[in-house]
């Protein structure tokens, strides 16, 4: 794992919208595809790892200020031998601290159960059913952020 160095400061990284994601990735690039509503970069402690997040209302949240763009919420690369952790804030890399297999789980169990709540609790009963259909909100952050989410 190459992080030590890198967790002493943020990253700061590129990003750039495409159609499709690239099959080799550049270092320190974000590539956002809004067809295909995701995000992908090779992961930022420098082990190289394909990195990517879905965008949706259960996945992450892209911002887009015009500049830069930000990922809510963090990226944890738990499955990865880097074990990684890091926030996208506008254009950069800020490393957050190491979380124990017992919070990852946590983690992982909020956001299961977010899913579940999203999809009117049947989220596994979901795979391979139609979209379900989410009324759109009408503020200004609403219409940007359904513009990403395809809603």
């Amino acid at each position: 794992m190459k992080t030590s160095a890198n967790k002493q400061s943020s990253l700061t990284i590129e990003h750039e919208f495409v159609e499709f994601i690239p099959e080799t990735l550049a270092e320190r690039t974000l590539y956002v595809s809004i067809s295909f509503a995701s995000a992908a970069h090779r992961c930022f402690c420098g082990c190289g790892t394909k990195v990517v997040t879905p965008i949706s209302p259960t996945g992450w949240e892209l911002l887009f200020d015009g500049d830069t763009v930000s990922l809510r919420p963090s990226i944890g690369n738990w499955g990865f031998p880097c074990r990684s952790h890091y926030w996208i804030s506008q254009d950069r890399v800020v490393w957050a601290g190491p979380m124990t297999q017992e919070a990852i789980e946590e983690g992982r169990r909020r956001d299961r159960k977010l899913t579940d709540n999203y999809f009117g609790g049947a989220a596994s009963e979901t795979v391979g059913q139609p979209p379900v259909s989410v009324p759109k909100k009408t503020g200004r952050k609403s219409k940007i952020r359904n513009w990403f989410s395809g809603r």
